[in-house]
């Protein structure tokens, strides 16, 4: 794992960044980017302890049905460390030949290389596609860049990062450990954080619920700003509050009232599909709501 990047890989994120942001912000990115040409040294690569790997699985949930992708995986502690003590598979990419060469000796050595491989590869062109864990020990702007990529990961998919963020996007765990041997930085400890990719619910959803005077149409206008969503509901022709909202992945669940009964929805988001139960009282039917109209989610 990396606490910094070699300069030709900064410039290549504050290029991509930059393209993604617009002129203005590009603009910025070159006159940094001309700063740093005076760089000429790789920056050093940096061991996360073990207890900082642990942590880091730990907090993922991994098991032995993961797939983990690691970018930037340096000798490859967290996929070695994953495949040998949890019995999960993956694979970690990182821009140093020597490093990749030595994280798959590593995994030779460790008797996982069935299940544990090592790529020289960009982490922007890398496929996450096949990862439901997404490790990382980045720079601040090289998650930001990589945002988009990882919230169009399937829904569930968890993300964890040691110390920094993605961008603006809260993170749903964080965790301070003790790290006295950390070389780093002026506190001995390391910020682990964690993400569960979330379904896309914004946009206008229509369903019915049965009562016992038959169905009775549900309309649903939901917002979304990565795992928290808020809404509205039509409900016998009146406009009702959508209250206590949860998302979790492609879990979701909410409230509404109607008249004086209180009705509990929650299903799975399948794209533009949610399936699941309503119940009232002791009255539990099941449900299904259809997406007519996408919103972009803020």
């Amino acid at each position: 794992m990396r606490e910094s990047i070699s300069f030709s890989w900064r410039l290549a994120a504050l290029c991509l960044a930059a393209f993604m942001a617009g002129p203005a912000q590009a603009a910025e990115a070159e006159q940094r980017a001309e700063g740093q040409t005076k760089i000429t040294e790789e920056t050093p690569y940096v061991q996360s302890p073990k207890i900082v790997v642990d942590t880091m699985l730990e907090m993922a949930g991994v098991h032995a049905g993961d797939f983990l992708v690691d970018l930037g995986s340096g000798d490859g502690r967290i996929i070695i460390n994953a495949a040998k003590e949890r019995k999960a598979r993956g694979f970690g990419v990182d821009y140093d030949p020597r490093l990749v060469k030595l994280a798959n000796d590593n995994a030779r050595k460790a008797g996982v290389a069935d299940r544990a491989s090592f790529f020289e590869q960009n982490i922007f062109q890398t496929d996450l596609g096949s990862a439901t864990v997404v490790t990382m020990y980045l720079l601040p702007e090289y998650n930001a860049v990589l945002k988009p990529t990882l919230l169009a990961l399937r829904p569930g998919t968890r993300i964890v990062s040691h110390d920094y963020g993605i961008d603006d996007w809260e993170p749903d765990a964080s965790r301070k450990i003790p790290v006295p041997e950390k070389k780093v930085g002026f506190e001995k400890a390391s910020l682990i954080l964690s993400w569960i990719v979330p379904a896309k619910v914004a946009g206008h959803w229509r369903s019915s619920i049965r009562t016992g005077a038959g169905l009775v149409e549900l309309d649903l206008m939901l917002t979304q700003r990565y795992q928290h969503f808020e809404g509205k509901a039509m409900l016998r022709g009146q406009e009702v509050a959508v209250e206590r909202p949860f998302l979790k992945g492609d879990y979701l669940s909410f409230r509404i009232q109607d008249g004086k009964d209180t009705l509990l929805f929650n299903g799975r988001v399948s794209n533009s599909r949610i399936q699941g139960q309503t119940i009232r009282g002791e009255e539990r039917t099941r449900w299904r709501a259809l997406r007519t109209e996408v919103l972009k989610a803020g």
